[in-house]
């Protein structure tokens, strides 16, 4: 593999380009062009921060037990929020990363890590969660949609959007740069209006309730941020610099994520805790359904962003693939799937997430930082498998379901199984996310300096 492939340092327009310079190449055959700026990054994970997630799964960061009813008070809620929106901003940020170092899209990115066919197991994951996502994408802009206006059947809007999102990956840097020039200001507009506006309202006592399980709400709202780790190098391998890369990762997505989940706690609280009512203040206040309709449309970004990763996902186990055919049979796909299905066990799919992908980012942070530090990554297609920074990312793994295996009764039941072999009890103040991300991050520093004395 050449230097330029290894480095993504190349930028250079070949004499008869079959893409826009300026634009994301169909193929994983040419190199990526160099052209976001700081700006440009940080518009995007800006919006990426605000999402209808945020106001219709607030209460997921209230750590609901099994019957729904909340755990946490408000600012309990809100407190467990800033912290794990931080922790997971951070998080983001270091992903970031190294796509901007190499040029090389995040599945790709794992070939240096684990192999090139060993990675081809989170690749299939990442397809996987990214499909769900941009399923439920739809499923809330569709919702959101009846809410403003709902003498329209649920399948036109449906169907609305996923043609919007085929659209939008079809010119990826060109959708993160319209995103800087226009949609950021609405968007931050309307959040100032709404909180002008559910403030003057009377609130209950938002201390009511307790602080039992403030890490399990922390861990909830990491979960959203750690849901966008295995797609960042898809756009920063296409960052001007790694450092800018970093910054507006982590910075603009936690800032506006914090503030979206602040408002979407308050509107719960207008409305008794209840999730199914969480639009209902936004759209009674003066122009509600205006300013409201601004976060329903620019929705499509979150799916956007998950359609085009996943097209670049598949292109880890088909270079040659067009991303574009992928992409538009991706827009089918979720369409349909948005037409069939209904939100469902929205926490337990957090905690999957969260428990598959935090443990690699620690695998793939001390991997990538630390053992082998100024050393070229191989992500070519004969790159050698590492069994090791498997059994790295398996040890973290296993930490995050001991202490948090979710609600979905079978698993759940393996691993209370486990821990009753072990003698083992979680206690209220550990966090899963941040146990099994140290958990394996020592895991691959060790097994990294055993083999590097092998």
């Amino acid at each position: 593999m050449s230097a330029a492939v290894h480095k993504g340092q190349s930028s250079e327009r070949p004499a008869e380009p079959p893409y826009r310079g300026d634009e994301v190449p169909f193929t994983l055959e040419e190199p990526a062009p160099k052209v976001l700026s700081f700006w440009d990054q940080g518009a995007f994970w800006a919006n990426l921060g605000v999402s209808l997630f945020a106001f219709s799964g607030a209460y997921t960061v209230l750590a609901p037990d099994e019957n729904g009813v909340p755990q946490l008070a408000i600012t309990a809620g809100i407190t467990a929020m800033i912290v794990g929106t931080v922790i997971g901003g951070l998080m983001l940020g270091l992903s970031a990363v190294p796509g901007a170092r190499t040029g090389q899209p995040a599945m790709v990115m794992l070939r240096g890590l684990f192999g090139a066919r060993l990675s081809y197991v989170p690749t299939v994951l990442n397809i996987a969660q990214l499909i769900g996502w941009g399923t439920f994408e739809l499923v809330v802009i569709a919702d959101a949609a009846r809410a403003l206006y709902d003498d329209i059947p649920r399948w036109t809007y449906v169907v609305a959007a996923g043609l919007l999102t085929t659209v939008l990956t079809i010119w990826p840097l060109g959708s993160v740069r319209m995103l800087r020039r226009y949609v950021t200001i609405a968007v931050a507009i309307s959040l100032g209006y709404f909180y002008v506006q559910l403030l003057r309202e009377p609130l209950p006592d938002l201390t009511e309730g307790g602080w039992g399980q403030f890490w399990l709400g922390a861990d909830a709202a990491l979960a959203v941020s750690i849901s966008w780790v295995p797609m960042a190098a898809d756009y920063t391998r296409h960052a001007r610099t790694a450092r800018g890369a970093f910054g507006a990762a982590a910075i603009g997505y936690s800032v506006t994520q914090i503030v979206a989940y602040i408002l979407g706690l308050i509107a719960l609280a207008l409305v008794a805790g209840d999730p199914s009512r969480v639009f209902d203040p936004f759209l009674h206040v003066a122009l509600g359904a205006v300013f409201f309709g601004i976060f329903v449309l620019r929705e499509a970004d979150q799916s956007f962003a998950n359609v085009y990763s996943t097209a670049v996902s598949l292109q880890n186990l088909a270079p040659r693939a067009d991303r574009r055919v992928l992409s538009i049979g991706l827009g089918v796909l979720i369409t349909v799937l948005a037409l069939m299905v209904q939100i469902g066990d929205y926490a337990s799919f957090l905690s999957l997430i969260g428990s598959v992908f935090v443990p690699m980012l620690g695998v793939l942070a001390v991997d990538f930082f630390v053992s082998r530090r100024g050393r070229a990554w191989n992500v070519s297609r004969t790159a050698p498998s590492r069994w090791g920074m498997i059994a790295a990312w398996a040890i973290g793994f296993a930490v995050y379901q001991l202490i948090n295996p979710g609600s979905v009764g079978w698993w759940r039941g393996f691993w209370a199984d486990v821990q009753g072999l072990l003698g083992f009890t979680p206690e209220s103040w550990m966090s899963a996310s941040l146990l099994s991300f140290a958990a394996a991050a020592l895991a691959t520093y060790l097994i990294g300096r055993v083999t590097a004395r092998r």
